[in-house]
Parts: C-alpha cells; sequence; structure tokens
C-alpha cells in the first residue's frame, strides 16, 4: 500500500510527509509504516472489514482535519450514534498505535545517537561523557569537588499513577516488540532463534491486539506494588549497579586522591505502599506486603545470579591459584563433588547463607534456595564482604576479567539494594497527624485539648514529650480507627526498619506542611514506634522527619518554617543525628492548582533560594525532593533542563524526584532507555552542583524584581478564572472526565482529599489529566500570556521591557525552561477538540463564558510566547516532539471524539458496561499517545 495518508485504505502506520528533516527521519517513518501496516492488517483479520473501513476512514478523515480539507464537524459525524460494540475496536486500535508508536520513536533516539557517535561527533548534552569533557575543562579543585559531593544521591522515586493502568503481559509484550525492533535496526532479519523478525512482529501484534489493555476491576495497590517492582527486572538490575560503578571510576579517576561516593550515588526509592495522603487503602499490611515485595524482588535477583555464577566459575584448583581467604570461605561447604572447585563452593556458602537470611526475614521464598543449614547475614555488609573475598581472590590470580563480569554487577547491586531493594517513603496530610496527635495526648492525660492550642504551645507541648521517653499509649488503649490504623502503619514501618535495614524506610513526609507543629506532630508517632528518640545525650532518628510545602503561601513561607523547627534545640539534634542532613520536599502539582503556571514555577525557585539560604545560616546540608509529574503542570519537561535550571546551591550533589505514571514506562521499561535517562539525572545533578548554570551574574537581583512581579500578574489572571469565575468547578466537571476518573477504575486511590467539590481538595493528578485528556492542558500555561502582556504594557518603553524578556529568555536556564516547556503543552492542545468538550456544559451561558477565556488566554499564550522567543514555531527547539506531534496527533483525533460520545451517553444515564469501559480506554490510550499527561 502507499504511505501517503491521502491513499484510501493506506496503512494505519502511514504518515504525512514532511520536509523538516525528512533524510534523518525516514526510518522512523518506515518504522512507523510497518508497525501500522501489521496492526492494520491483525484489526482487519481479527474484528472483519467494517471495523477496518471505520479505522481508516477515521485515520484518514483525521489528517483531511489536520490539513484543514474538511471541518472537524465531519468527523464528528463519523462516530454520532457508533454502536459501542464497533466504538471499543476502533479505540483499540488507535490506542494501539499509539503505543507502537512510542517504541518506533524510543527505537529512533537509540539510532540517532548510535550515528551521532559513529560519526565522532562530540557526546550530546545530557550525556554523562559530555558532563565529563565540561568538568575536565573547569579545573575544579579537588577538595570543593569532594565536599560538593558529600551523601550525594540521584535517587528517582517510583510513584503509583491513575494512567498508568496497563497490565503485565502488555508491558512485557511491547517489551518484546522493541527488541524485535531493535534488531531489525541492526540489520538483522532473523533472532538469535533463528525466526524470522518481521512474522515474530505480527505474531507479538496479534496477541497484544488479543489481550486485554487494562483491568475491568478497580487496580489494589497489591496490583500498584507490582507494577512498581517490574522495573527492576526489566531495567533496573542490569542499569542501576553498571552506571554507579563507571561513575565513580570516572570521577575518582579525575580526582584520585579523594574517596568520591563511597555509597552509590544512584539508588531507587517508592511511593507505592506507603503514600496514604488521601487514600485509606494505605495499612499496616499494605506497607509489610510493599517492603516484603521489594525485598523479596531483590532476593530473587541474588538468587538467580548467585546461581548463574556458580555455573559460571568453575575453576579447578589444580589449575588456578586462590586466596586464603577464599579457601577459607569455601571450607565451609563439604561436597565431594566439588572438593576441586573452590569458586563453587565458596559461592554455594554465600549462596546458602543467603537462603538463611531470606528464610529469617522474608514472608515467602524465592526460587533457587539453597538450605545447607548454614547461618544467615546479618547486614548486606555481611554479605558483600563474601562476595569481597570471591572478587579479591579472582584479581589476585590473574582472573580480573571474571570479576569484572558479573560478578561486578552482583557485588554493586548489593551495595545499593541491599535487603531492602529500595526505600519505602511514608507520607501523610498534616490534618490527619494533628487529629491523631490531639486524640493519643487526650488519650495518656497530656492535654485533653490540643487543637485548640495556639502554635507556639503547640510546639512547647510537642517538645516537651518528644523529649521523654515514655510511650503515649498502650496496645490496649481505647483509640479511634484512624489513631489505630496511623501507629499500627508506623509500627508496620519500624518492623521494616528493623528486619530490611534503616534504609528500608528513609523518611517520613508531611503533605500540606504549614507549621513547625506540623512538623514535630509526625515525630511524635516515629518515637511511638521506637523510629526516634530525642530524649536522651545520643539522639536517635532512623526516619527522616520531610516537610512538604506545596501552595504558593507555603512555598513562599517554607525556609523561615525550616529555620524555626532548627532553632529547637531538640529538633536540631534530630537533625545532627542524621548527619546534619535535611531533606525538604517541594510540590509542584498543588501549587500549579493554586497560583498557575508561571506562579508556581516562580515560588519553586524563590523557596529553593530561600531554602538554601537557610541551610547556609543554621549549616545543615540541605536535599531537595522535587514532587514533580509528568506533565509540566506537575513539574514535568525535559529532567536535564529542569535540574540545570535549579537556583545556585539548590543540588548540591543531591536529588530526589518522583516519577509516575506512563513516564515511568516511557522511561524505564528498557535497559538501554532507562540508562540514557539515569544518565540525564545523574549528568545534570554533577553540572549543577560542580558548575555555575544559572548564568545571570551580578544581575540576578534584577532578574528575580521581574519575576516576582510577572508571578504575582500571573496568579492573579489564574486565580481570576480558576478561583473567582462563578460556576467554574461546573465547568470544568461538565467539560472534562474528571469525575469519571474517580468513577471508573483507575488508580486505587480516591480523586480527592475530602469529599467537597472543591478545587483546592481535588488531588493534583486528576486535576491535570482531566485538562489533559479535554486537549486544554490548561495547568501548564494559563495565565502566563496575561502577564507577559501587561508587563510589556506597562511600561514607558514597551520595546525595552519585551528586550528583557527576550534577553532572559537567552540566558537564564530557568526561563529559557519554563517558556520551553509551556510551548511543549501549548503544541499538545488543540482548542478545536476542548471545543467539543465544552459543548458537554449544559449551561450555554457558563459555557461560552468559561471557554471564551480560555480561548483568549490560549491565543494570548501562543502570541506572546513567540515575541519573546523569537520563533513563530512552538516547538522549534525540540525536533525530537515536533515529529512526534506531526506524526501521530492526527491518531488522537478519534479518540478524542469517541471519549466525548461516551461520555454524552454515560452521564445520561448509559449504563451499559461497554460505555464506561470505553471511557476508561479512551482516557489510557490517550495518555499512552501524550506520554505525559498526568
Amino acid at each position: 500500500m502507499a504511505e501517503s495518508p491521502d491513499t484510501t485504505l493506506a496503512p494505519i502506520g502511514s504518515v504525512l510527509r514532511t520536509q523538516v528533516g525528512r533524510e534523518a527521519t525516514e526510518p522512523m517513518r518506515e518504522d512507523i509504516r510497518l508497525l501500522g501496516a501489521i496492526l492494520g492488517e491483525t484489526v482487519r483479520d481479527q474484528n472483519g472489514d467494517t471495523v477496518f473501513d471505520l479505522v481508516e476512514r477515521a485515520r484518514v478523515e483525521s489528517f483531511r482535519v489536520r490539513r484543514s480539507e474538511i471541518d472537524r464537524a465531519d468527523i464528528v459525524s463519523l462516530f454520532d450514534g457508533i454502536d459501542v460494540h464497533q466504538a471499543i475496536p476502533v479505540i483499540r486500535a488507535f490506542t494501539h498505535f499509539a503505543l507502537l508508536a512510542n517504541v518506533a520513536e524510543d527505537i529512533h533516539r537509540e539510532r540517532r545517537r548510535a550515528v551521532h557517535e559513529a560519526a565522532g561527533e562530540p557526546p550530546q548534552d545530557s550525556s554523562l561523557a559530555a558532563t565529563y569533557l565540561k568538568l575536565d575543562t573547569a579545573n575544579l579543585d579537588p577538595d570543593t569537588v569532594a565536599d560538593a559531593l558529600v551523601g550525594a544521591l540521584v535517587s528517582p522515586v517510583i510513584t503509583a499513577h491513575p494512567t498508568e493502568t496497563r497490565r503485565r503481559t502488555v508491558f512485557d509484550t511491547q517489551h518484546r516488540i522493541t527488541e524485535l525492533m531493535r534488531m531489525r535496526m541492526h540489520g538483522l532479519t532473523r533472532t538469535e532463534e533463528g525466526r524470522d523478525i518481521e512474522t515474530e512482529l505480527r505474531r507479538h501484534i496479534l496477541t497484544l491486539w488479543q489481550t486485554a489493555l487494562i483491568r475491568l476491576s478497580r487496580l489494589k495497590i497489591q496490583d500498584e506494588i507490582e507494577t512498581g517492582l517490574r522495573y527492576y527486572a526489566a531495567a533496573f538490575f542490569e542499569v542501576i549497579p553498571q552506571v554507579n560503578a563507571q561513575v565513580r571510576a570516572a570521577l575518582q579517576a579525575r580526582w584520585p586522591d579523594t574517596d568520591l561516593l563511597a555509597e552509590p550515588i544512584l539508588r531507587p526509592g517508592s511511593w507505592i505502599g506507603g503514600d496514604r495522603d488521601g487514600n485509606p487503602n494505605v495499612t499496616a499490611d499494605v506497607v509489610r506486603l510493599a517492603t516484603g515485595r521489594a525485598a523479596f524482588t531483590a532476593f530473587a535477583y541474588y538468587f538467580g545470579e548467585l546461581t548463574a555464577l556458580e555455573q559460571e566459575l568453575s575453576m579447578s584448583v589444580r589449575l588456578v591459584h586462590i586466596s586464603d581467604g577464599l579457601a577459607a570461605l569455601a571450607d565451609a561447604c563439604h561436597e565431594p563433588a566439588r572438593e576441586d572447585e573452590p569458586y563453587r563452593r565458596a559461592l554455594r556458602v554465600i549462596h546458602a547463607r543467603l537462603t538463611a537470611t531470606a528464610q529469617q526475614i522474608l514472608d515467602e521464598q524465592p526460587e533457587h534456595e539453597l538450605d545447607l543449614g548454614m547461618s544467615p547475614y546479618q547486614t548486606p555488609a555481611k554479605l558483600l564482604d563474601d562476595l569481597d573475598v570471591v572478587d579479591e581472590s579472582l584479581r589476585s590470580n590473574g582472573s580480573a576479567v571474571l570479576a569484572d563480569d558479573r560478578l561486578c554487577r552482583l557485588r554493586e547491586s548489593v551495595r545499593v539494594f541491599g535487603f531492602h531493594l529500595s526505600g519505602l517513603d511514608m507520607r501523610q496530610n498534616s490534618d490527619v497527624h494533628e487529629e491523631v496527635i490531639a486524640e493519643l495526648f487526650a488519650w495518656a492525660g497530656v492535654h485533653d485539648d490540643y487543637a485548640s492550642l495556639s502554635e507556639p504551645e503547640r510546639v512547647e507541648l510537642l517538645a516537651a514529650e518528644l523529649g521523654t521517653r515514655r510511650p503515649l499509649v498502650r496496645p490496649e488503649a481505647d483509640l479511634s480507627e484512624l489513631a489505630r490504623k496511623e501507629l499500627g502503619i508506623v509500627m508496620a514501618a519500624a518492623r521494616a526498619v528493623h528486619v530490611f535495614g534503616p534504609q528500608a524506610v528513609p523518611n517520613y513526609i508531611i503533605s500540606m506542611c504549614q507549621s513547625v507543629s506540623d512538623m514535630l506532630e509526625p515525630a511524635i508517632l516515629l518515637k511511638e514506634a521506637g523510629l526516634l528518640d530525642a530524649s536522651g545525650d545520643q539522639p536517635y532518628a532512623a526516619v527522616g522527619i520531610v516537610p512538604l510545602f506545596e501552595t504558593i503561601d507555603d512555598l513562599q513561607r517554607g525556609s523561615s518554617i525550616l529555620e524555626a523547627a532548627l532553632e529547637l534545640p531538640l529538633y536540631r539534634a534530630l537533625v545532627t543525628a542524621r548527619g546534619d542532613s535535611q531533606e525538604v520536599m517541594l510540590g509542584y502539582s498543588d501549587s500549579n492548582k493554586d497560583g498557575g503556571y508561571l506562579a508556581a514555577n516562580w515560588a519553586l525557585y524563590r523557596a529553593e533560594l530561600d531554602l538554601v539560604e537557610s541551610a547556609r545560616k543554621t549549616g545543615i546540608r540541605l536535599r531537595l525532593f522535587h514532587g514533580r509529574g509528568g506533565t509540566v503542570g506537575r513539574g514535568g519537561g525535559p529532567s536535564y533542563d529542569a535540574i540545570l535550571a535549579q537556583p545556585p546551591g539548590a543540588v548540591r550533589g543531591s536529588l530526589r524526584l518522583t516519577e509516575q505514571g506512563e513516564v515511568i514506562a516511557a522511561k524505564y521499561a528498557e535497559p538501554q532507555i532507562a540508562r540514557r535517562n539515569l544518565e540525564t539525572l545523574l549528568a545534570a545533578t554533577l553540572e549543577a552542583t560542580l558548575l555555575d548554570t544559572e548564568g545571570l551574574g551580578r544581575s540576578s537581583e534584577e532578574a528575580y524584581a521581574v519575576l516576582d512581579d510577572l508571578a504575582a500578574r500571573a496568579q492573579r489572571a489564574y486565580a481570576e478564572l480558576v478561583h473567582e469565575t462563578p460556576g467554574f468547578v461546573d465547568y470544568f466537571k461538565a467539560s472534562t472526565p474528571v469525575s469519571e476518573i474517580g468513577a471508573l477504575n483507575i488508580g486505587s486511590r480516591p480523586t480527592s482529599r475530602k469529599p467537597t467539590t472543591q478545587i483546592s481538595d481535588l488531588r493534583a493528578i486528576p486535576w491535570v489529566l482531566a485538562w489533559s485528556q479535554s486537549r486544554v492542558m490548561l495547568p501548564g500555561w494559563y495565565g502566563t500570556g496575561s502577564a507577559f502582556e501587561q508587563w510589556i504594557a506597562d511600561g514607558d518603553d514597551q520595546d525595552a521591557r519585551l528586550a528583557v524578556l527576550q534577553d532572559l529568555y537567552q540566558r537564564w536556564p530557568f526561563f529559557t525552561t519554563v517558556l520551553s516547556n509551556m510551548a511543549q503543552v501549548l503544541a499538545k492542545s488543540d482548542l478545536g477538540l476542548a471545543a467539543r468538550y465544552s459543548e458537554l456544559v449544559d449551561d450555554e451561558d457558563l459555557r461560552r463564558r468559561v471557554f471564551d477565556k480560555i480561548a483568549d488566554e490560549h491565543a494570548r499564550t501562543i502570541r506572546m510566547h513567540a515575541l519573546i522567543t523569537g520563533q513563530d514555531d512552538l516547538l522549534a527547539d525540540n525536533p525530537a516532539l515536533a515529529r512526534s506531534v506531526f506524526n501521530r496527533f492526527p491518531y488522537l483525533e478519534p479518540l478524542n471524539h469517541l471519549q466525548v460520545e461516551l461520555l454524552r451517553r454515560y452521564r445520561s444515564g448509559d449504563e451499559d458496561e461497554l460505555v464506561q469501559r470505553g471511557i476508561l480506554l479512551t482516557m489510557s490510550g490517550l495518555a499512552t499517545a501524550l506520554r505525559n499527561s498526568g
């Protein structure tokens, strides 16, 4: 079939011709054509010509809409009254195309990197190779480097997300298709087993088509826990140990007299099973399950690697020399059949001791156990000691090449994953802490009405209680269900720390932290569980207390709250007990929901500046945890640019950030892709720590003043729409699928913290996801255009004021990134489709009033972006996304129209299960296609 979309019934994967980078992108388009053609043939074979013809007609008409050859109403009529039994396969077809297009785009990025490397071009920014070159030319002082990288940590923290609903089978099949396309990229026509690659692609795409994309029942936290853990076998076990070893070696080679990165810099974390903010489904049992399953995953990996090592290290003592340490380790295994194979016997001892450890601490046992009746390891360090004995023997007897392979990876794995795999953060809302502490104090006779106390009185009472060792309650205490649950959860966390090690539960995060008492209240719970003791001369704090500043106001007051806490001798002693390290989390989502895109971004930057200054004054080491989501409205966007856009001193060797939803699969589902994304985080962290990346010099205060003014104007414009327009909440609920996000089986967590209709109580994910689905993308741009326009117009010399913004765009990474990310969002928005969603609002006056404001601000923002950047093309600085938008966005069109059609039926009382399933499928499909939608 011909490739042009003008050709009737062309393959699903065909795309429009584009002159931009035609030669360079032809291989990607060829991949898309191949995958699309196979998908199209599969649809025809499995569902017949009628469905296939409808899919093809929708595809062709969508491209005609983009070329303005037909009106959008023509494609709308295609789906008016469509039989839901036909709608479902159409939705699935376009969803699968989006998934396959993701594969083609990922493979193309690998291809382009290989082309650059083969051509001998300089390494690309955001790669570690490019970072090393920058460090080499910076003439950095070794002592300065060593101090900056004390306690260095880069930690992507995996969180649950309602748009990531794909089942494991779909995940695994997509992985296999990616592997096949990678082989094809390298010119292969057959797999290692001799199978024809194109035939295998057809087989796997058929499997994909015949597999349900999503579950019919609501996801349980258990499902989300397993989803998060799948990335370890998929990529993390292979990639993270290698990257840690390579980065350590590279830095120590440059500064050999320093002990850089004594601990692994790259260590993943998780929120799944510990984040109970607004999620009543998190219980003590769930915490035990989350930490236990994580440990099980680590042990299962170790057992498999030890089994493989025992097969590989078959050397005979008759042919090789061994160290005394290796001989002593091997002698603990009395197996005559292996008498002359000391490495195998040593590895069996290690395997048997690790089996004993698993039997002691795990609730379930992995495969490949080896029970020889040996004693367990008490800590991962002891396991590492024995592995080091094997390593030293190999290296000292001419077998370093063997030591550098699987054994090296296993040793690095134990260093980073320990017995716990990843740290599970605990999180709860400050309101819950207040309620529980009030109840505990009343029951124990400490104070009968804690809630009535002023802030100073609360702080005094809390500090006094933390200074004692007495428990507040007994196990048989008559407490409310909430209090018993919260205490049970921290007790489960304490068990995990005791069983798996202190890294199992590293942090306790306080959502909506607004005061010092908010920071001290969870400390009382930690004290009850034995995780904190501030009563003696040697304070103990197994778990760090992490305030999360979320709203604009809280971000502005965050540094003063932190300083006030550090002025308390008791709290300062707890921070000292943790190496003078204090972590602070910054909320991108709620600050955006509170004040809009520009105001939130600037409030975050200002908060970081203030927190850095507070850390300098108080002598603590500050670590910032960025609560970023996938979409720009929740802090998303290219990670490398975002990290370099941080203010001076804000990174300092350490960075934690949340990774969410479909973004996790996009970044970490494949070893090569995972390595590239993890390298990006490390490269940016090293550059932001060791180099001057702000670029403002002595003009920083002037630039800050401009942004203070712009942010205030943007917040005003945003508030006028979101918080002050009568009926706005009704408009939002009617014109987006936000209600259905909660009503349908998406995710384990409710969409609101409280059963209210207030925007402030709505969780940030459904807020952003709903606007993304309706293609408004409001959280990623609204208010910014008005701010720019008003600021320029208010000056005597408007050309000069515009020139100021143009100069900041050229010089300041923060401002450049803000505008670039906003442009990405605007490019993904579609006000024509948004107008279709607005028709779901019955009140015509409300519909016009709100939508007209949105449309006016949208046009204004695009216009101001062009003025400041000098680019009419929103994606001039992002050719990869430009290609993606060009190639795939016409395929989103049918999904949006079908979603509107099915929402209308569902809301009018159609209780057909297929209607509900169709809505859920459109949500999943759009999230997959947009790649960062929630």
